[in-house]
């Protein structure tokens, strides 16, 4: 491929690269300098992008990166939450969240993820079993969807109270989300970006962070490219419209991680 080709390319799929880096360290400085790491070394040695598919040459250089450099990310650079939170993920099957995040958040097929990880694909389908069995375990908590489709929303509450989480409530209005979270403090927001009156569920949540401190968000969107330019800051955890199962299961497990110092600290 040409060098005019390849930046192409590889300039469609960093955010993603980039989303995917954020929700591996729940920090998006941390995530950010990871893959400018990643394109570093592809610039350094284009070897590494020999590969018929340019995303899959792209994340496995990135996958490369990531278990070489013996910490997920630097601990004394974390505020205390994150850090141990990430102190936490340690305790996790090596390789397992990584192949879970490709599978769910990314949505690799079995044998792209085997590619990446350089495994065999039964190895990759074994992983993110594992990582689903071991996250399935870990923090439980207080969810708040913000969303204003009443499917949609029924679906994500279904799909977090099945996981063992209590749901605070459904708000389908900015308003609305404030008043519900004065009731009762989350620990970790599902927002849609778009809802019923017109308002914002960014606006929402960036109001409710104001307010509530830090706070987990997972923001579900049919247009997850608006909220990856790489202009302000970014959430760690996106998912798309429509979404599975398997991906709100994913990305609340992971969340949930980074939830509260209480929890973390009982963990």
């Amino acid at each position: 491929m040409a060098v005019a080709d390849l930046a192409q390319a590889i300039r469609r799929e960093l955010p993603f690269l980039r989303r995917y880096a954020r929700a591996l360290t729940g920090n998006q400085t941390a995530g950010d300098n990871y893959a400018a790491a990643t394109l570093e070394a592809i610039l350094s040695d284009r070897s590494l992008m020999n590969d018929d598919d340019t995303r899959i040459g792209l994340y496995r250089t990135f996958h490369a990166i990531w278990t070489s450099s013996g910490q997920p990310v630097e601990q004394d650079s974390l505020p205390t939450r994150e850090a141990r939170a990430q102190q936490h993920l340690t305790a996790l099957t090596p390789n397992s969240r990584e192949a879970l995040l490709l599978r769910t958040i990314e949505e690799m097929r079995y044998d792209q993820i085997a590619r990446v990880m350089q495994c065999e694909q039964a190895e990759a389908e074994e992983l993110v079993q594992i990582a689903l069995t071991e996250m399935s375990r870990a923090i439980k908590g207080r969810v708040m969807i913000i969303e204003d489709e009443t499917i949609i929303a029924m679906d994500l509450k279904g799909i977090v109270q099945a996981m063992g989480h209590e749901v605070t409530g459904i708000a389908r209005t900015h308003s609305a989300a404030i008043q519900l979270a004065g009731n009762s403090t989350p620990d970790l927001i599902l927002a849609d970006i778009q809802l019923a009156d017109g308002s914002s569920g960014i606006d929402a949540v960036n109001e409710l962070m104001g307010t509530l401190g830090e706070i987990p968000v997972i923001f579900i969107t049919a247009f997850p490219e608006r909220l990856l330019t790489g202009d302000r800051p970014e959430p760690a955890f996106l998912i798309p419209k429509p979404f599975s199962e398997e991906q709100v299961r994913s990305a609340v497990s992971q969340a949930m991680f980074f939830a509260s110092t209480e929890g973390l600290n009982a963990a």
